[in-house]
């Protein structure tokens, strides 16, 4: 299994990117394909001693700036590092495609060379967060700012089937993100999109609400593109406040110290169950393809996890599983509707 790196995405270029690929070839003995200035990779690769493991190299001669219009970067950019990642999963050279550079573009460019699985109106962004019950996917994160409640619908399914199969819950209870728990509230998107959820056979525990996203109540949270990278990156900024708040108050005084230095293990494991490096990135679910975008910012840990998560794509069979997690419900739908005439 080979997975396409985008080598020049995200903030600090191929120096990152490279040394995520090949610390994820080390760890994980998964071979990567490095898209992008071929001169300026094999540097990468050098200045790492490299040159022996699994890695290739596929030069691309533009990039995708990271503010660059997705429509532009689609039309006048077609040996970008982005779009020639995606075209080896496309022709089936590579299984997946992962890049920390512009999530728009990334989404554009996938869709249009991958194009979408059969059922799937829209792709999805499923953010995985840490939770008391391990990981929440939040699903959409923002690739769908005004979704019909069928796509809402769809993203509940592929959720429902990323949490099962990567993160690793059994039967992932569901729930639909609105202003209360009664049935009934909400706007008419939630209220239509209940209803539908309600059918399912899916676990659907009904409507959540925002707290419900990290006290372990669900596995999956159903929302909206605008609302769910709200939520993103709200708890983004709260997670850097509250980090920098214990920081500076066990640094305040003597016993302060003292105590951060007996409770050094206990940060460490909070450190990690906190740590979004932790799952990489955040697939775009519904593609015909595995996609993962990864933050701009990136550390080399973060591309490392993000190239085991999408080869753990691959070999679970994620997308077959959607498709016929989608093909189920149709028929149940049909059934329902059968039944009521």
């Amino acid at each position: 299994m080979k997975i396409a790196v985008d080598a020049m995405g995200g903030d600090f270029g191929p120096a990152v990117v490279v040394e995520g690929a090949v610390a994820a070839c080390r760890e994980f003995s998964l071979e990567s394909v490095l898209v992008g200035d071929k001169s300026a990779i094999e540097r990468e690769i050098t200045r790492l001693r490299a040159q022996d493991l699994p890695v290739t190299v596929r030069h691309a001669s533009q990039v995708v700036g990271m503010a660059e219009s997705p429509s532009q970067a689609l039309r006048r950019k077609r040996d970008s590092s982005l779009r020639v990642a995606a075209e080896l999963v496309k022709d089936g050279e590579c299984g997946a495609v992962v890049s920390a550079g512009n999530t728009g573009a990334a989404m554009a460019i996938s869709m249009f060379v991958m194009g979408v699985l059969p059922g799937v109106d829209r792709p999805a962004i499923a953010a995985p967060l840490p939770s008391l019950s391990g990981y929440t996917v939040l699903i959409d994160a923002g690739a769908n700012v005004d979704p019909k409640p069928r796509h809402l619908f769809q993203f509940a399914v592929m959720g429902h089937i990323y949490s099962r199969h990567i993160v690793g819950k059994d039967n992932p209870r569901v729930g639909l993100l609105s202003v209360g728990e009664e049935e009934g509230k909400g706007n008419e998107l939630t209220k239509e999109a209940f209803e539908e959820l309600r059918g399912s056979s899916l676990n659907f525990i009904g409507n959540i609400e925002g707290r419900d996203i990290y006290n372990g109540r669900c596995d999956v949270v159903v929302t909206d593109g605008f609302t769910g990278n709200v939520c993103l990156k709200v708890s983004e900024s709260l997670a850097e406040m509250l980090t920098a708040m214990i920081r500076e108050e066990l640094s305040r005084d003597m016993m302060s110290l003292a105590g951060a230095a007996l409770s050094k293990r206990a940060f460490a494991r909070l450190k990690k169950r906190v740590d979004y490096t932790e799952m990489g990135g955040a697939p775009l679910l519904g593609m015909n393809g595995a996609a993962i975008i990864c933050h701009g910012a990136s550390p080399v840990k973060a591309i490392k996890n993000a190239v085991r998560v999408a080869a753990e794509w691959v070999r679970n069979d994620v997308n077959q599983h959607i498709k016929t997690a989608l093909e189920a419900e149709a028929v149940l739908a049909e059934g329902r509707e059968g039944g009521r005439e």
